[in-house]
């Protein structure tokens, strides 16, 4: 998938009907897996707890910052809707953009899509990291929902990117605030082509190699959705956002309580059990890519900010001296709990603190 000449598999992206479905293995030994619908985490808007400077001394930027951890030479792969680089202007955050490594090819340049949750995504991802350079991948539309299909071959560019003779940065983070909105978009249980809960998939098996070549993905939890009566409708955590290779992030409010809307743990069967593995800030005013005065809400919001922590320790922390799975570890050790050191469904093993964990590894 990343280097067709000399690939072994390939994937192909096709429609079929769904009463004359194919057996799940054919007898030339492909296999059909299902293509579900992607979307961006959405949370419902409510009062602002706090600001983006209140982020910034929580999670010890300038600290951070006097020891040279700002994201100097490292890349934040935003997959989403697009980045606004005139929107992050308009509010004072200096990007910096390589326009060379996109996905998917469009007749809008990166960095001038529509204002919406992928800029919100940007602007946090350098809270911590002011230095990073942005990476554009808009998988999904400006609204509405995309295909799982399409999130692959975001990551075979990446992974093609990462394994080039000579890399465009010295790490890669990638955030990803998207996922499935429920259960039931995807193939039944039981069906070997489903993705949800399939380590075997193809997407959550490109993303194990991306990490396997030391780049640092993060996913958001999701956020619970209601029911028709209004209530709390729990939404589990599945597919690749409970990955065993990747920091699944859940949001936590300025005072270190879960984000009222965030989904919680445990994973779902057949992927991780403990997950989320960090909280992330949110629900704050930041971006305001909602429109003026609209926080920054839910695990979708999170993860970029936790994005941002990694890329900062990643400016003087080489994946080589520390792989994906060990800064996992690290961070995990050094989050901040309001309870025993032990995994919460809420809030995982607590609130990301990258101050810590510099001063902890000597950075």
């Amino acid at each position: 998938m990343s280097s067709p000449a000399a690939a072994s598999h390939y994937a192909v992206r096709a429609t079929i009907d769904a009463a004359a479905e194919p057996a799940a293995l054919t007898t030339e030994g492909a296999a059909i897996f299902s293509d579900p619908p992607i979307a961006h985490f959405t949370a419902r808007a409510g009062v602002p707890g706090g600001t983006r400077h209140e982020v910034e001394l929580r999670l010890g930027v300038s600290g951070l910052a006097a020891r040279r951890l700002d994201g100097a030479g490292v890349a934040i792969a935003v997959v989403d809707r697009g980045i606004n680089l005139a929107h992050l202007a308009a509010r004072d955050v200096r990007a910096s953009l390589d326009p060379s490594v996109t996905w998917p090819p469009r007749p809008v340049e990166p960095g001038h899509h529509p204002v919406g949750s992928g800029t919100l995504c940007a602007h946090n991802a350098l809270i911590a990291a002011p230095r990073a350079t942005l990476l554009d991948l808009p998988i999904l539309p400006a609204t509405g929902i995309g295909l799982l299909s399409d999130a692959l071959q975001a990551y075979a560019h990446l992974l093609a990117a990462v394994r080039a003779d000579t890399p465009r940065f010295k790490a890669l983070v990638v955030t990803n605030s998207w996922g499935l909105g429920h259960e039931g978009w995807d193939f039944p249980a039981g069906h070997p082509g489903r993705y949800v809960d399939n380590p075997a998939h193809p997407f959550n098996r490109i993303v194990g190699t991306l990490s396997r070549y030391g780049v640092d993905i993060l996913f958001a939890a999701g956020n619970d959705g209601q029911d028709g009566s209004g209530a709390r409708r729990r939404v589990p955590i599945m597919g690749a956002n409970a990955h065993p290779d990747v920091i699944t992030v859940t949001g936590a409010t300025l005072r270190g309580r879960r984000s009222e809307c965030a989904s919680e743990g445990p994973g779902i069967p057949g992927m991780v059990y403990a997950k989320p593995d960090l909280a992330g800030y949110t629900d704050f005013l930041g971006s305001e890519a909602g429109g003026p005065g609209e926080i920054d809400a839910g695990t979708a919001a999170a993860c970029p900010v936790a994005a941002g922590c990694v890329a900062a320790l990643r400016t003087r922390l080489p994946h080589r001296l520390l792989p994906p799975r060990d800064l996992t570890v690290a961070l995990r050790t050094d989050a901040l709990r309001r309870g025993p050191s032990s995994w919460h469904p809420g809030l995982g093993y607590g609130v990301i603190a990258p101050l810590r964990t510099a001063m902890r590894l000597g950075l």
